[in-house]
């Protein structure tokens, strides 16, 4: 099925010699709006008392930010509109900025506007929906773990069951450059009373319908009295990836001038069974099996938290020929292409038996938190496949402060590392993700520094990392 075509907006974007005088009118339209918020903008925050209570906020936003263009690394001045509405569990936000640089001119005051933020590349409804949906930043209803949870936008940690096929998935690799609008969706029985089963689903990018999953699970024995075995969960866990070559420059991954095509499919079933719920002590027990196409995987495993502060994970794992666990994890995105290589055997990685265990520290309702967790084979890998990075111990950790803990003061740091071969490259970039953000506030006013480095393999030049880097003002109106 081919795409699908827009006429009406391609008259206006895309068709003879109208296209550059539209695009033109557009960036105009949107800067004529931008300034026209700011001349009314003393009127919006005269009235403090008129904040409390008040379902709707507006947040505007200044600052600068570095992208990795098809130029190379280019510096844009941001300004951003954030407005949202809360209406008890329902909430709806969106993300209006305008990049845009200096480029001097004749009169030294020409400046010129990032289009692709704001104009598709073509008239098909994939680049239409990639442009305008994300200007959503999010529609939500409820909290994760909730009976209903429906969250829409950017999604950081999508986990389908126990996370073995599909883990702490994010759409958010490629910001700031891409936003991604994906949809997570669960809704338990016991909505309705009706406590026997569940569903939760995922998409990644309701723009293009390329990554997407779900999990059906059941709790056979919940309306008995069988003491531990009435909270009992079987699931059943699908994903696939039909375009995992998308975001490789030009589709040719292997370099052998033709574009990379195929897809991947990853099935499995799980078993969940809590044995204790103590106020000092909780234990939960879970297993899974998982086909990745021809090649299968299990893991045995147990969580829980120690002292309500101490969160805890162990896993053991058996891993068939070409297996890779947690498939869809959080660094995906960037490592779609390899691990199809992987799946379809053009790479190989021998069979092991392999390991997880993670914990850190929770406090004050999880506003301060530390979690590592660390997995690897056993064993040393084979002398003829030493640059897979399956082989190797892969470590992730997160640090969070939550806002208002410390007066004027938060941040989230996150890492991501695999092929650590020995000590040292824990600092070795190849490999590694890392996501910074220090924000300082007072009052309404809050100041970001970000900081992101992503090692992207399916990238062509070496070295293979990219790094984005910004610093951001931003207003609370209301």
């Amino acid at each position: 099925m081919g795409e699908i075509d827009f006429f009406s907006l391609g008259d206006i974007f895309f068709i003879g010699k109208k296209e550059i005088k539209m695009k033109r009118a557009l960036i105009r339209s949107i800067t004529f709006f931008y300034l026209l918020f700011f001349c009314f903008l003393p009127a919006f925050s005269q009235n403090e008392e008129k904040k409390i209570g008040n379902p709707f906020g507006l947040g505007i936003g200044l600052g600068a930010e570095t992208f990795n263009e098809e130029e190379g690394t280019i510096t844009w001045q941001s300004l951003s509109l954030t407005p949202e509405l809360t209406l008890g569990k329902f909430g709806i936000g969106l993300d209006l900025t305008l990049h845009f640089r200096f480029t001097g001119g004749e009169n030294k005051n020409e400046f010129d506007i990032r289009e692709k933020d704001w104009i598709p590349e073509s008239s098909t409804l994939k680049d239409i929906l990639s442009v305008y949906l994300p200007k959503l930043r999010y529609v939500r209803y409820g909290y994760k773990g909730e009976p209903l949870f429906v969250m829409l936008g950017s999604i950081e940690n999508a986990t389908l069951g126990n996370g073995f096929i599909m883990g702490g998935y994010a759409n958010t690799m490629f910001l700031p450059e891409k936003r991604l609008f994906g949809l997570s969706f669960d809704l338990d029985g016991r909505l309705f009373n009706f406590p026997y089963l569940g569903v939760e689903t995922f998409i990644a990018n309701l723009a293009l319908f390329d990554l997407m999953g779900g999990r059906l699970y059941v709790r056979p024995l919940i309306g008995t009295e069988i003491p531990i075995l009435k909270n009992l969960e079987v699931g059943g866990t699908v994903v696939g990836d039909r375009l995992p070559y998308y975001y490789v420059e030009d589709g040719d991954f292997d370099g052998d001038g033709e574009p990379d095509t195929g897809h991947a499919l990853v099935a499995g079933g799980d078993v969940r069974l809590p044995l204790l719920n103590l106020p000092v002590f909780t234990l939960t027990t879970f297993a899974d099996i998982a086909f990745e196409q021809a090649h299968v995987g299990g893991m045995l495993g147990l969580g829980g938290r120690l002292l309500k502060i101490i969160p805890y994970r162990g896993e053991i794992r058996l891993l068939g020929r070409n297996f890779i666990p947690v498939y869809f994890d959080s660094t995906y995105d960037l490592y779609r292409p390899l691990k199809h290589k992987i799946l379809t055997g053009e790479g190989d990685i021998p069979g092991f038996v392999g390991w997880l265990f993670g914990t850190g520290i929770s406090v004050l309702d999880d506003k301060l938190s530390l979690y590592a967790s660390l997995d690897g084979p056993f064993k040393k890998p084979e002398p003829e496949n030493l640059n897979n990075f399956n082989n190797y111990p892969h470590l992730q950790a997160l640090f969070k402060l939550e806002e208002d803990l410390i007066p004027g003061f938060f941040f989230t740091l996150s890492y991501d590392k695999k092929f650590i071969r020995k000590f040292g490259d824990l600092i070795d970039p190849e490999g590694a993700n890392v996501g910074v953000s220090l924000n300082i506030k007072n009052g309404p006013a809050v100041i970001t520094l970000f900081y992101t480095l992503r090692y992207n393999p399916a990238l062509k030049e070496i070295p293979r990392w990219e790094t984005t880097s910004g610093l951001k003002s931003s207003l609370s109106l209301f």
